[in-house]
């Protein structure tokens, strides 16, 4: 048995540190580890409840609209304000924006420059690869980065600003949407909508969400191989076996996408385990401070609404600023997979049915989900009512709790507040990292990444195993909103 500690990452947002045992070529059992204290839970703690709204987007720069929106939420909750229907659509408008963008950044930034290594310079894909994918050169890459930097242009219309945005508000959306304006936003939606069919899929999106199997799919692939990212994406991870790579807990979790103005949602909510679908019980959720640098409190593991956030860095047993987070005290996994499963949607659910939760099939739920996002949205600027309402006046109560959820792109994010004297009593967050990056919990039960690295293979001599950089990479890590 050897030790390996692999970290800092390279292209993920904050710290992460894997700490790896590894025997006969295999990982034995794994640690992450979270090795950033940032405090945010503490700073909000006496002040005004609508600081909240200027300081919690700053949790993160890559995902602030949905810190934003769970914090809005949990808000509205403690005042029992409903936004207006213009509100709600406006603000699936932004999620919208920073989700697909989010998606657009992993595959291009994150999780394709891995497959121009060159551990992987004898494969028949590996110059196409290289030549279309290499972090900073690859000719997808930059133009994916063109396309990300003008789809961003439809949030600063909308919010004013991104990231940091400050038009999402308890009661809405504080900038309305005129006519017109609504056509150029329309045109801005279309603009990246070619992106994608063009260069990412070579096909429209109706296409390839009408994909309804894997067979479908291989078909699919065969008919143009290589053409499009997208295919050339799935010929490597068929010649890779990238299903046979991080298994995670079959349950997933998600609170629900694209919330709508009768309450129902795009992506619903729930619980998915083995095939089966339940309703999401949010007083079972808990947080385990064992084996984080947090202190323990007297009652064990403890409902977000009650959390406690109190740094203890010396704690014997510890190894992350992460605490545990679990449901009925079982791991889930979050992200685009868990919100594709919940929604039924047919070619994600075959391939999980024959393959499991792996590598694979979670960056093919989050490529469908990019797909079907501009559909969305497209839907949302057409619900979207000029002159009526985008935002309803809002007094907070001196005294109450509330709870905001929402869907980040990397997962189910919730929000707990509880207000005392006008002022912020406490605030909890519980992040969609800190879920599928969370450390062991009082059982000794290890988090849905760390048992998914147990099994990948790490070649002699390997210092940064690429198959492990697969496996991390495949959840999608954000590592400031772990450590919030």
């Amino acid at each position: 048995m050897s030790r390996l500690i692999v970290g800092p990452f390279n292209r993920v947002e904050g710290d992460l540190e894997v700490r790896l045992d590894v025997a006969d070529g295999r990982v034995a059992s794994a640690e992450v580890v979270s090795p950033m204290y940032r405090g945010f839970e503490q700073m909000l703690v006496g002040r005004p409840a609508m600081d909240a709204l200027v300081v919690v987007p700053r949790i993160c720069g890559i995902c602030s609209v949905s810190q934003s929106v769970a914090a809005a939420r949990a808000l509205a909750a403690a005042a029992g304000v409903t936004p207006p229907p213009n509100g709600v659509h406006t603000t699936n408008l932004m999620l919208g924006c920073e989700n697909a963008a989010d998606h657009l950044s992993h595959f291009y930034l994150f999780f394709l420059p891995d497959f121009t290594r060159p551990a992987y310079a004898g494969r028949p894909w590996f110059a196409e690869a290289e030549a279309r994918f290499a972090a900073l050169a690859g000719s997808q890459a930059r133009r994916a980065i063109a396309a990300r930097q003008r789809w961003f242009e439809l949030l600063g219309t909308l919010g004013g600003k991104w990231p940091h945005t400050q038009s999402i508000q308890p009661g809405g959306s504080s900038r309305a949407i005129e006519a017109a304006e609504r056509l150029r936003l329309l045109a801005r939606v279309r603009e990246f909508r070619a992106f994608l069919e063009h260069e990412l899929f070579a096909a429209p999106l109706e296409e390839v969400l009408a994909l309804r199997d894997g067979a479908a799919l291989e078909r699919w692939r065969d008919a143009a191989p290589r053409r499009g990212d997208f295919r050339l994406w799935l010929e490597i991870a068929a010649d890779l076996q990238l299903q046979t790579l991080g298994p995670g807990p079959g349950r997933l979790l998600g609170y629900g996408g694209f919330l709508q103005p009768d309450g129902s949602h795009a992506f619903p909510p729930g619980l998915w385990e083995n095939g089966s679908v339940s309703a999401l019980e949010l007083a079972a959720i808990s947080e385990d401070a064992s084996h984080a640098w947090l202190a323990d409190s007297p009652d064990g593991a403890l409902h977000p609404s009650r959390g406690l956030t109190l740094p203890d860095a010396d704690k014997a047993g510890g190894y992350t600023w992460n605490k545990a987070p679990r449901l009925a005290g079982r791991v889930v996994e979050t992200g685009a997979l868990a919100r594709q499963l919940l929604a039924g949607q047919p070619l994600v659910a075959d391939v999980v049915a024959r393959q499991g939760c792996n590598v694979a099939t979670r960056v093919l739920a989050r490529l469908v989900e990019l797909a079907s996002l501009p559909l969305l949205m497209e839907r949302a600027l057409a619900a979207i009512v000029p002159r009526e309402p985008f935002h309803r006046p809002t007094r907070l109560p001196d005294e109450g709790e509330g709870c905001g959820l929402t869907e980040a792109a990397r997962g189910a994010l919730g929000h707990w507040v509880r207000l005392e004297r006008g002022r912020i009593a406490n605030w909890q967050i519980v992040a969609p990292t800190s879920w599928n990056f969370s450390p062991r919990d009082a059982a000794g039960v290890p988090g849905a990444l760390e048992a998914a690295l147990v099994g990948t293979p790490v070649a002699p001599g390997e210092k940064t195993p690429v198959a492990v950089q697969h496996v991390v990479r495949s959840f999608d890590p954000c590592m400031v909103c772990t450590v919030h």
